[in-house]
């Protein structure tokens, strides 16, 4: 069947009248979709287009499955849904013709170490069946080769009444594979000392380098007088008994000016206050200062296999589970071929068939092994596709957000059948996306805008990939945009040398890495670039490295905040009115005491969804009333947080208002694309693509003279990718070097020198097959890489 420019056989799409075969919206005004209302084709492939922040997700993500997954949810009962996350109605006057919605989103996938690719699809549980069946020597049931398991032995009695009352004592184990020494982890931690304290100095001297340990409160209080040590003398100097009596004495009461009070060493002390608790709520420095102090180290008992010595020994054809486990998948999915066993033989083609959707979607390269929060976001959502591509369910609706995201071209077109192989089995397909190559596949098309943020919200063009074409819209006008080569290419002013890589995949790379001009980093996925990258960079100085990692940030935060824009704001209001700088903080002093600064009052319902309403002291402005008495440049600081990015952006240009700090940042935020959003939007309805570009804003004031950039075209409209090569420009021509890693195929003409790695993936890449100028790459048309490019810019 044909795939290209959207002219596959297919049958036509319903009418809209018929409502059994659409999707219906009418009305929805959740985030910035301004009473958006469309008809959606059922068991057809829809594709939403617009630029960031148009809506799209709005629509998508946030109107039409989430309320597909809060109707669910109701059919539960009460009893049930107490422990489920409750789930509010969207804004919207009108939405049926659902039916149920499997969300397959770019989230990540947490960073619990105990969370691998297998334990996420499922290809684990499959493995520890079939060990527990083959392996020899045989060690027990199937929790005997799991990580997650640890060994119990548990004993009691039950009373049985048979006629005349007894007693049968029952006993049971439970044999688990976990690790004793690791805890199924992999990895052992500890605690460098020497970021606690200075050992030069004494107590009294200031050697606790530990956030909010000072002399001066109850800790030197109890430091000077509980008597273990001298609190004068350099730590360097102080005995085995009070070195240990500082950092791991257990708690013990002592009695200081008549005050009773408990001491306990730094290091017990420091676990329990802020290595136990989730480490994005910790204050930036108290973040700083555990990130600096813990170090993990590969596990000795396990040697990072995370599981027990029994779960090591037990073999099939000399294979361990956790040889199973370390091997890409594409080489398991051949030993699991081998095995002719007929006793078990359903399970062998059920993990076969797993293994095998791992290399159709383009992730044979990852092992089982692999630490699910490693994954990109592209990764994480294929492998979230993984469980679906067997599924027998038909008549569902499949939303995907940006499949393609950190996808070469050549893979793009095995996604773009996955897509179309989900449709045809009766479902309906609704993806988010960017790429006109996955546009031209779609059967029907609804491109939002025409801007972004408050300037987007609305229905731009509904219909075919031919109307899109010849619509007028922004996304038509863009859709067949080609880059093309430039005439001249900068030279390098020096290099920077790497040697030897062996991060990952990669077979002893060496390679100069141009500096002081574009240099872009290709190759199919898993092919090497972010381990050559990532891992041989960032130790460099100077080095600014902008990667997909998540933002971290509350539904409080917002880019004022994530920036430090609101610092020169805060001083410039409390400056032009002579009052504090707190005072115009909602975190801080300035919150409205009745909702805390939040602007709304949450209200639990048990099972039934929350409520948020806008709070009635301060309307939904977060500040006390007086606070909103002084005012900058005519405007008070609610209004400034109301303002999109431009418009802050000229009114602290001049005038009363005029802040040159204020301005520089606001200028970063313009210079990435993001102009539209508003300085107080909360950072939790940020878009990927629009994080990862806030993120870049915030570190362009920063002095490093390189710039690694991991896919930042993630999220850009067709349109955008225009103004990001602009970006990429100004910063080389400032005197930067800039080092990307891209697939599109835009910024690869655009660049000043290319290195791609590959050939294949896993470990059929980790080498580099091309080093030179794009122009060079498509004459030479030796790689996958350069048969794209070729055909992109028409060589």
């Amino acid at each position: 069947m044909s795939t290209t420019k959207g002219t596959a056989t297919r049958p036509p799409v319903p009418h809209a009248a018929d409502t059994h075969d659409v999707i219906r919206v009418h009305s929805a005004r959740v985030n910035n979709l301004k009473d958006v209302s469309v008809e959606i084709p059922k068991r057809r492939l829809t594709v939403f287009t617009g630029v960031s922040g148009s809506g799209k997700s709005s629509l998508v993500f946030n109107t039409i499955a989430a309320e597909s997954q809060r109707l669910i949810n109701e059919t539960y009962s009460a009893f049930v849904q107490g422990f489920m996350p409750t789930l509010a109605r969207p804004d919207v006057d009108v939405l049926d013709g659902l039916t149920t919605a499997i969300i397959v989103d770019q989230q990540r996938m947490g960073t619990d170490p105990r969370s691998t690719v297998g334990t996420a699809t499922d290809a684990n549980a499959m493995l520890r069946i079939l060990f527990s069946r083959l392996g020899e020597p045989h060690i027990g049931p199937p929790s005997a080769y799991s990580f997650n398991t640890a060994s119990v032995r548990a004993s009691g009695g039950i009373t049985v009444e048979r006629g005349t009352k007894k007693t049968v004592k029952a006993t049971y184990n439970r044999t688990g594979g976990m690790c004793v020494r690791c805890e199924g982890r992999g990895t052992v931690s500890d605690i460098d000392l020497t970021q606690l304290y200075d050992d030069s100095k004494s107590l009294n001297e200031g050697a606790l380098t530990i956030p909010g340990y000072s002399m001066d409160g109850w800790y030197g209080r109890i430091f000077s007088g509980c008597g273990f040590f001298d609190p004068d003398k350099p730590i360097r100097k102080f005995t085995k008994k009070e070195l240990h009596d500082l950092l791991h004495k257990e708690p013990t009461k002592i009695k200081i000016d008549g005050i009773n009070l408990t001491y306990e060493g730094l290091i017990p002390k420091i676990q329990k206050s802020m290595l136990a608790k989730d480490i994005d709520a910790l204050q930036p420095h108290v973040r700083a200062f555990v990130e600096r102090a813990m170090t993990f180290t590969v596990c000795p008992e396990c040697d990072g296999t995370r599981l027990s010595e029994g779960a090591r020994s037990s073999k099939i054809d000399k294979v361990s589970i956790a040889d199973a486990c370390a091997m890409q998948i594409t080489d398991l999915a051949d030993w699991v071929r081998a095995l002719d066993e007929p006793s078990v033989a359903p399970l062998l083609t059920a993990l076969r068939q797993t293994l095998d959707s791992f290399a159709e979607i383009g992730l044979g390269y990852l092992s089982l092994d692999r630490p699910a929060g490693t994954l990109s976001g592209g990764e994480a959502q294929r492998v979230k596709m993984i469980r679906h591509l067997g599924s027998s369910l038909t008549d569902v609706t499949y939303v995907f957000d940006e499949p393609t995201a950190g996808l070469h071209p050549h893979d793009i077109q095995r996604m773009n059948d996955l897509l179309l192989r989900l449709r045809d089995k009766g479902n309906t397909v609704l993806v988010v996306e960017h790429k006109p190559q996955t546009i031209a596949i779609a059967d029907h098309i609804v491109d939002l805008g025409p801007g972004a943020g408050t300037a987007g919200g609305t229905v731009c063009f509904e219909g075919t990939v031919e109307g899109l074409r010849a619509g007028g819209t922004v996304t038509g006008r863009h859709l067949d945009d080609r880059a093309a080569l430039k005439e001249s290419v900068r030279k390098s002013t020096g290099a920077l040398e790497i040697r030897g890589a062996t991060a990952h995949n990669l077979q002893g790379v060496d390679v100069d890495i141009p500096l002081g001009v574009l240099a872009v980093i290709t190759g199919v996925a898993g092919s090497g670039k972010s381990s050559l990258v990532h891992g041989s960079i960032p130790g460099e100085a100077g080095v600014v490295s902008v990667d997909q990692s998540p933002i971290r940030g509350s539904r409080r935060s917002n880019p004022a905040t994530y920036t430090g824009l609101l610092d020169p704001i805060r001083k410039a209001f409390a400056k032009a009115n002579g009052v504090k700088p707190a005072l115009f903080s909602a975190n801080s002093e300035g919150a409205c005491p009745t909702c805390n600064g939040a602007g709304v009052i949450y209200t639990d319902l048990a099972m039934m969804a929350g409520v948020a309403t806008t709070c009635e002291d301060c309307e939904g402005k977060r500040f006390q009333a007086a606070v909103l008495d002084y005012h900058l440049g005519g405007v008070d600081i609610s209004e400034v947080l109301a303002m999109p990015v431009a418009r802050a952006e000229e009114f602290f240009g001049s005038g009363e208002a005029h802040t040159p700090a204020a301005q520089r940042i606001l200028g970063r935020l313009a210079d990435v694309g993001l102009g539209y959003l508003t300085l107080g939007q909360p950072l939790t309805t940020l878009s990927g693509g629009e994080r990862q570009r806030l993120k870049l804003a915030t570190h362009m004031g920063d002095k490093g003279g390189i710039y690694v950039l991991d896919e930042p075209t993630t999220g850009l409209h067709l349109a955008d990718v225009e103004q990001l090569l602009g970006l990429l420009d100004r910063l080389v021509d400032s005197g930067k070097s800039v080092v990307v890693v891209e697939h599109h195929l835009a910024v690869m003409a655009h660049a000043d020198w290319i290195i791609d790695l590959g050939p294949g993936a896993g470990h059929d890449g980790g080498r580099i097959v091309f080093e030179g100028t794009p122009a060079d790459l498509v004459a030479a048309r030796s790689t996958v890489t350069g048969e794209h490019l070729a055909g992109y810019v028409g060589g």
